[in-house]
C-alpha cells in the first residue's frame, strides 16, 4: 500500500477494486487521438480505473474518502459492463494496517455514485449491513437527497442497497464543511448535483481531492471533463477554479481512481514536480 504524509497527515491506499470504463465517456467531447496519448486503453476502448479509498489518518481519527466497490453488489453482467476485474478487499488492507472496519471513525463521501458507495454496505449472513458501523458519513444534503431519489437517468448509479443500512450514520452539509481542524469538504456540484471535493490544509502543506473533477492525471485539462456529468459547464468552472487555487500553494493532487498515480503534485505551471506511483501488478 502507497503512503504519503502531508503536514500532520497520513494518507495510505487501500485496495477498493477495479473498474475498466468506456474512454470516450471518461473524457466526453475530447477526441480520442488527444485523450489517448494522456492516458491507456485497452482493445475495447476502456480505460483501468481504480476505485480505492484513501485511509486519512490525522489528529487521531481514522478517516476513510469514499469507498470502494464492495464485494458481492454487482452480477455477472455488471461485472462485465463496468469491467471488474478485480472487487473490493478493503477490510483486508485495513487488516494489514492493524485496523478493522469498526476502527473508521468518518467517512467522506465525496459523492454517492455505486463505483464510489458500493463498499459502505456489506453482506452478514445474507443481509446488507454497514461496513463501517461506528463511522460518521459524511456527505452534501444535495447528494444524499438524490440518493434516496434519484431521476430516471441517475437511478442506474444511485444504489438503494448503498443506502438504507446506513442512513442513521449519515451527517449531511450544505456548502462547506469543516469535518476536523483544517479538513473540510466542499460541495462543487458538476459530475454529479451534489458532487464534493475535498481538501486540508496544514501550514505549507496541502492536498486536494478533486474526486470526478478530476478523476485521473489524464484529466488535468480543464476543460477535459466527463460525458457521465450531469452539469458539465459547472465541472470546468470549478475544476479551473480548485486547480488555479491548489497550483499557488503547491498542493498534492490526491486520486481515487487514477491507476498509474496516487498523487500528484504541481508547479504553477502545471508540469510534475513530485509523485507517488501506485504499484502496478496484473490481475489474475
Amino acid at each position: 500500500m502507497e503512503v504519503l504524509t502531508v503536514g500532520r497527515a497520513k494518507l495510505t491506499w487501500l485496495n477498493g477494486g477495479v473498474t475498466h470504463m468506456d474512454g470516450g465517456a471518461m473524457f466526453g467531447v475530447v477526441p480520442k487521438p488527444l485523450w489517448s496519448k494522456k492516458y491507456p486503453h485497452n482493445d475495447l476502448n476502456q480505460i483501468e480505473l481504480r476505485c480505492d479509498p484513501i485511509l486519512l489518518q490525522v489528529d487521531g481519527k481514522n478517516v476513510l474518502i469514499d469507498s470502494g466497490i464492495g464485494l458481492g453488489k454487482m452480477n455477472d453482467k455488471q461485472k462485465r459492463n463496468f469491467g471488474v476485474l478485480e472487487e473490493s478487499s478493503v477490510i483486508s488492507s485495513l487488516k494489514e494496517l492493524g485496523l478493522t472496519r469498526s476502527d473508521i471513525d468518518i467517512v467522506l463521501m465525496t459523492h454517492l455514485h455505486f463505483d464510489h458507495a458500493s463498499g459502505l454496505t456489506k453482506y452478514s449472513e445474507g443481509e446488507l449491513i454497514s461496513t463501517f458501523p461506528q463511522a460518521v458519513i459524511y456527505t452534501s444534503d444535495v447528494e444524499w437527497e438524490e440518493m434516496r431519489n434519484p431521476n430516471m437517468r441517475s437511478k442506474n448509479t444511485y444504489w438503494e442497497e448503498n443506502w438504507k443500512p446506513i442512513q442513521q450514520q449519515v451527517k449531511t452539509f450544505s456548502k462547506v464543511i469543516e469535518v476536523l481542524p483544517d479538513l473540510k469538504m466542499i460541495h462543487t456540484s458538476g459530475h454529479s448535483n451534489g458532487h464534493s471535493v475535498i481538501t486540508f490544509d496544514d501550514g505549507d502543506e496541502s492536498f486536494i481531492h478533486m474526486a470526478d473533477l478530476m478523476p485521473t492525471h489524464g484529466h488535468q485539462n480543464p476543460l477535459w471533463v466527463l460525458a457521465y456529468d450531469d452539469y458539465p459547464v459547472t465541472s470546468v468552472h470549478e475544476k479551473k477554479a480548485l486547480q488555479d487555487q491548489a497550483y499557488q500553494k503547491n498542493s498534492w493532487f490526491i486520486f481515487y481512481h487514477d491507476a498509474f498515480y496516487r498523487a500528484l503534485k504541481f508547479d504553477q505551471n502545471k508540469h510534475v514536480i513530485d509523485q507517488v506511483d501506485r504499484k502496478r501488478y496484473e490481475y489474475q
